[in-house]
């Protein structure tokens, strides 16, 4: 069998192992009902419906032809890694030092992966996203 795409095979096969893996960890905690869920109901779910439309997205890969096979160009990994140090320092920081200063920490460490860094759009997001965190998750959930 013919890979015809070569990015929508590899996007394919990383949504099918995530979702896979996701619903795979969500068994090992209680399901529960429909109309109850428990805390592997969603997770379960989402994890499976991450691997159908993985294996959608495998079956065009390999069913239907792309202009040059569609090739996967080079890895950002400037970006890459920047936004993935700022979540892992984020759930790092948030219980020692609270919501208030590491949702600022995390948007300014993830922007310096963009292409574009300007601080007046920076600051205006920290504090739109800090005040909205805070409303939302102490105000709105306690």
């Amino acid at each position: 069998m013919k890979i015809k795409s070569q990015r929508d095979f590899v996007s394919g096969v990383m949504f099918v192992a995530i979702g896979l893996g996701f619903a795979i960890g969500a068994t090992t905690y209680n399901f529960g009902t429909s109309a109850k869920p428990g805390p592997g109901y969603f997770p379960l779910l989402l994890g499976l419906i991450l691997a159908v439309l993985g294996a959608a997205v495998l079956f065009k890969a390999l069913t239907i032809e792309s202009d040059g096979g569609d090739p996967i160009g080079h890895i950002a990994w400037k970006p890459l890694l920047l936004i993935l140090g700022a979540v892992i320092l984020f759930g790092a920081l948030l219980p020692r030092l609270g919501m208030a200063i590491t949702v600022p920490i995390l948007i300014v460490i993830a922007s310096f992966g963009g292409d574009k860094f300007h601080w007046k759009g920076v600051l205006a997001t920290c504090v739109l996203l800090t005040v909205g965190s805070y409303l939302v998750f102490v105000k709105g959930l306690n």
